[in-house]
């Protein structure tokens, strides 16, 4: 299945959510239509226009949201009062804001992170999970975007290690948080646009020619946001999401992965699959991380077409 035609949002807006913090968020498609959350990566990615798309407009009340530090939301790359737990009370402030009852939460890599501890904080406000590229925030999946993702990605692996000078090595993440949050913008930049070559460069199946070579305003966002969540273990407790699975494990969820995602392997969202036996994981053969490959991307919309016969009952 292809993508729904571009649309614009009909409602766009700034939500104070404290901390010096106001979050953008838009609505688009059927005004009278169940409710569809787009939650969106990185931590630190921000949505973009196409995000719109792996829904039908004229079923779906499509919200999409930038969480806090990212995107149109204010203040950019701002790592103050930003945890799960803010992140999780702002979804559920912007639902209350819009006058929504429940929505089905779509969301991959960090998103699906999110969309898991939105669930299960307010699983009565939840009709179902559309996931993809799941993470966990597990000490196992930090080590391995800092140091695994180089045996399939040499290359890429190799320039994001000796970025760091050999006397910050031993420990990569402390020292690539210390130069994001340095106050020169000379040093912070830089090392955030490495830090997403790097991520970048892993990111597809078939790498694209400028891989590796990020442009735009939100490479401070998404690196920063991503060393200051790892750096922290995502703020969440350890094996919390899965042991956590009681709460929303009546909820129906498609899990869609791609069987050479190099960024967050596919034995995640098998073992989020085993504790979860509502779910159906989607193992997708030729797709990587990337949400806009088109075999993932087709996935994803079949999915969530699936999904209407939940948001209907």
């Amino acid at each position: 299945m292809e993508l729904f035609a571009p649309i614009d949002p009909r409602q766009i807006g700034l939500l104070p959510v404290g901390d010096g913090h106001q979050i953008y968020w838009e609505v688009s498609g059927n005004p009278s239509g169940p409710a569809v959350l787009f939650v969106h990566g990185g931590p630190g990615a921000g949505t973009q226009p196409a995000y719109r798309r792996f829904f039908d407009p004229s079923f779906w009340k499509i919200v999409l949201v930038d969480q806090r530090g990212c995107g149109h939301s204010q203040p950019e790359a701002s790592i103050v009062a930003n945890t799960t737990a803010h992140l999780v009370a702002d979804l559920d402030a912007l639902r209350v804001h819009l006058g929504i009852e429940r929505w089905l939460l779509f969301g991959g890599s960090w998103g699906s992170t999110l969309a898991l501890a939105y669930g299960q904080a307010f699983p009565e406000r939840c009709l179902g999970f559309v996931l993809r590229g799941v993470f966990l925030c597990s000490a196992a999946e930090i080590d391995w975007f800092m140091t695994g993702m180089g045996h399939f990605f040499p290359e890429a692996g190799r320039r994001f290690e000796t970025y760091l000078p050999p006397t910050e090595r031993a420990n990569p993440l402390a020292a690539w948080q210390a130069r994001l949050n340095d106050p020169d913008p000379l040093v912070h930049l830089s090392a955030a646009r490495a830090w997403c070559a790097y991520e970048e460069a892993c990111a597809r199946l078939v790498p694209r020619p400028d891989d590796g070579v990020p442009v735009g305003p939100g490479v401070l966002s998404m690196a920063r946001l991503e060393a200051h969540y790892m750096a922290h273990a995502g703020f969440l407790a350890p094996n919390q999401l899965l042991n956590g699975m009681g709460t929303i494990r009546h909820l129906p969820a498609i899990i869609v992965q791609g069987r050479y995602d190099v960024i967050c392997p596919p034995v995640t969202a098998y073992e989020l699959a085993r504790a979860w036996p509502g779910a159906v994981l989607r193992i997708i053969p030729d797709a990587g991380h990337a949400a806009m490959e088109p075999p993932l991307r087709a996935a994803l919309v079949e999915a969530v077409e699936q999904m209407k016969a939940v948001a209907i009952v």
